[in-house]
């Protein structure tokens, strides 16, 4: 019904999380109607974000910039780092606008089934940003999935050694939960009630 060349754009959309082929036969639709508005602007955007993004070399979050917005920041508590999986759980803290520390995004998570060994994480760039000193905390922000606590056991014992005091979130994050899906009130709930591991 469509052009090849639509018909590549509709697939390419589909792809997207939370869009599937009807959804993004609309988004298609109002592209193209709105080419001027809404297509033409947003092509600029992704070739501009596609040139510039880069992975921070300090915490691992994605950006424009290396060091990334939430590193160079001088109001932040840089005694206070949280490590998150993915960069998706590390905006989604932030959208909380709760927490004023620094972060330390690993990469995923420890999955036997799918072949994720703790080399894989960056847990060892953690291990020596605390080694080189100033951190006084580390907070534990996996997902409440059975690999997200594997992978806070693991870390919380490679740092066992260390003089640095280990929390995690409270358990007010739901079971199977991930953070990005979580609401404003149960990120702060979690984040005030943390404990240590």
């Amino acid at each position: 019904m469509a052009s090849p060349e639509i018909d590549q754009l509709t697939q390419m959309l589909a792809k997207l999380p939370g869009l599937g082929p009807r959804s993004a036969r609309r988004a298609v639709l109002h592209l193209l109607k709105k080419r001027e508005t809404v297509l033409v602007p947003l092509m600029a955007a992704l070739a501009n974000v596609n040139e510039r993004l880069t992975t921070c070399s300090t915490c691992g979050n994605v950006d424009t910039r290396d060091p990334c917005g939430v590193c160079r920041d001088d109001r932040r508590d840089r005694s206070l780092v949280c490590v998150v999986e993915e960069v998706a759980d590390l905006w989604a803290l932030e959208r909380s606008g709760l927490f004023r520390g620094v972060y330390h995004v690993l990469g995923g998570r420890l999955s036997a089934l799918d072949g994720v060994r703790p080399e894989d994480l960056g847990i060892e760039t953690l291990a020596s940003r605390v080694a080189q000193g100033g951190i006084s905390e580390i907070i534990l922000a996996m997902n409440a999935t059975l690999e997200g606590q594997t992978t806070a056991h693991y870390v919380a014992d490679r740092l066992a050694t260390t003089s640095v005091k280990i929390t995690q979130l409270a358990h007010g994050v739901p079971v199977g939960g991930e953070l990005d899906y979580l609401d404003d009130g149960t990120l702060a709930q979690a984040l005030k009630a943390r404990l240590p591991v």
